[in-house]
């Protein structure tokens, strides 16, 4: 559930009018996602999408948020457009929380992508980085390789209790990742954050992203490094597996748009295993400091551990090709 502020009809009289969207007829929190406050807005002839901004994201990087989402619809990119009020701004203020109104996005998430669909996942993650190298904005990724040593810091002893020595296994694996990490490959914006409830359908066909506050300037290849561990492994006799014919179609569905370099392809496996490593240290993180009576869900650490041990074991692009 992420309904963590609530409003009444106080903040609806404050958005009616400062918005020309005329009366609300009702109103509904959403309860998926972890990070931010989101609800269903009906007017009349409108559905809107009201998100209150808690405590992980920062202030200053809300400017880049907006004008990208803008940015990006402007470029024939699906996603929600944010929308300004009566004064000209994207953003306002509710229970002293910055906020803001985007257009609904038709459709909804699928539990499961199939092969086709893994092309066209991968063919729409190209024409988003295509769109997005036309936009001036910049965002340093606070998640990327150099945040994971700090943040493995305050992972203590206790995450051993979910698998042997396992603190000194993400050492290991962070020490040589970061050694083989690439320093001068293609950069853009990206998404970062493309799980599966984040790619929207709709009637059968896809429709396009959503919830792009872990957008940031990072290795285009590390984008798809999330995409492979997101999409195309498989859950089998309680472990993780790589579907490969899913990650081949993903791969082919991007360069059908923009085509890999070889710095690119040599460097996806340590992308993939940074990318593994990095959710493997959030969600430990989380598993550890999240308190018990929290009204979220606590992702599975192991999952990315069975994915990280995969990459580990692999060093060629053909093993995702």
């Amino acid at each position: 559930m992420a309904v963590y502020t609530r409003i009444n009809q106080k903040e609806l009289n404050y958005i009616e009018n400062n918005f020309n969207f005329g009366k609300i007829r009702s109103f509904s929190g959403i309860k998926k996602g972890i990070e931010n406050t989101n609800y269903l807005i009906r007017t009349k002839n409108k559905k809107i999408i009201l998100t209150i901004f808690e405590k992980r994201v920062q202030k200053k990087d809300l400017p880049f948020f907006m004008n990208l989402m803008f940015g990006l619809s402007k470029h024939k990119i699906k996603c929600p457009e944010p929308i300004k009020n009566n004064k000209g701004k994207y953003l306002f203020k509710i229970k002293n929380k910055s906020a803001c109104l985007v257009s609904f996005l038709k459709g909804k998430d699928k539990n499961n992508l199939n092969y086709r669909e893994c092309f066209i996942v991968g063919k729409k993650v190209a024409q988003l980085h295509s769109a997005s190298k036309k936009l001036n904005l910049y965002r340093k990724n606070d998640l990327s390789v150099n945040s994971w040593r700090p943040l493995l810091k305050k992972i203590d002893k206790r995450i051993n209790k979910l698998s042997n020595n396992l603190k000194n296994l993400m050492k290991s694996d962070l020490a040589d990742i970061k050694k083989k990490w690439p320093k001068k490959i293609p950069k853009g914006i990206i998404h970062s954050d493309l799980f599966i409830d984040n790619i929207f359908f709709n009637k059968g066909k896809f429709y396009g992203f959503i919830d792009f506050y872990f957008s940031a300037n990072d290795f285009l290849a590390y984008e798809l490094a999330t995409c492979i561990n997101a999409l195309c492994f498989n859950k089998k006799n309680k472990h993780f597996v790589l579907n490969k014919r899913k990650s081949s179609q993903f791969l082919k569905g991007y360069q059908s748009i923009r085509k890999l370099s070889l710095k690119e392809k040599s460097n996806l496996n340590t992308l993939c295993r940074g990318s593994a490593l990095r959710y493997l240290l959030t969600r430990s993180y989380d598993y550890l400091n999240t308190p018990k009576n929290a009204i979220i869900k606590i992702k599975d650490p192991m999952e990315y551990l069975d994915k990280l041990n995969f990459h580990r074991n692999v060093s060629s692009f053909k093993d995702y090709s």
